[in-house]
Parts: C-alpha cells; structure tokens; sequence
C-alpha cells in the first residue's frame, strides 16, 4: 500500500516538474527555459532569450523566429564595434553539433519588434522557432521581472532603437 501511495504522489507531481522544467526538445536539439523580461507597457520592444543544445553529430541552424505578439521577430546579436557595443540583426545563427548556443543578454537574442500588448510577470507567449534541419518548433515564453540566475547581464532592450 506505501508503494502505490509514493508511485501515485510521484505520478501527480511529475507533471507540476515538467512545467516547471520547461524544455522542448526537436529532432537533435533541446531548447531550455525561453524567457522574456517584463517591460513597462508602453514599451514598443522586447526581447526572448534562451539556451540551444545540439545532441547531434550535425550543426543545425536557427533560421527564424516568430510570435503574434509581435509585429515582427528577428535575429539580433551583440557585437563591440570601435570601443561600443550595437546591436545588429543576423540571418542565421550556427548551432554546432554537440554544442549549445546562449541567447542572453549581451549577445544572441531574438528581437520582438511592434508588440502589440507587453506580457506581465507570469504571464507566457508563443515564440515559434524555425530551424533548418529540425523545423518548426514552437515554445511557450515566461515572462519575468528579472532574469533566472546567470542570465542577466544589465541591458533593457526597452530602449532598442532601429
């Protein structure tokens, strides 16, 4: 009876882990924890962020990104050009095999340009990502007021002008 009772509390609990994992995995990739900071409503940009492992013996690409939150998403990095850090977009970025990819803050991010209506803490949105060799696949982002641990570098991309 002690049994049944601690496989039928793991049984309830291992849903409440999953969400809280939140991961996704497509083909050979595995996409960890998408992320977005909570920015002031009247903020006509944002920013998600999360971190790409290639499992496999073959580099992948990210081609795209899109929501419907927001009018347009695209593929920026951050670069120190003549002593000053920009922001420039990117066609694609390279997932190499066996390796990981970080959009973070300070570096590769996807750019939410003409939202429509800013996401609130704890509140999540649809990012869909398009690779090359791994497809469609679609993530769910969780907003935040600060970055999860290691992630936050000090930019606001609130002020992101094109």
């Amino acid at each position: 009876m002690t049994l049944k009772k601690t496989l039928l509390g793991l049984t309830l609990l291992l849903p409440t882990l999953l969400v809280q994992a939140h991961e996704y995995d497509a083909g050979q990739l595995h996409i960890d924890h998408p992320w977005s900071r909570e920015m002031p409503p009247v903020a006509p940009t944002a920013a998600a962020y999360f971190v790409i492992h290639n499992k496999g013996s073959e580099a992948d690409r990210l081609l795209s990104a899109s929501t419907p939150v927001a009018g347009k998403a695209e593929l920026h990095e951050h670069v120190h050009a003549g002593g000053v850090m920009k922001m420039q977009q990117v066609q694609d970025v390279v997932i190499p095999a066996g390796g990981e990819v970080k959009f973070e803050p300070m570096g590769y991010h996807v750019m939410l340009l003409d939202v429509k209506q800013q996401a609130k803490d704890g509140e999540r949105f649809p990012l869909t990502l398009t690779f090359e060799k791994a497809g469609k696949v679609e993530v769910d982002v969780a907003v935040q007021k600060e970055a999860p641990a290691g992630h936050d570098h000090g930019t606001d991309h609130g002020e992101h002008k094109h």
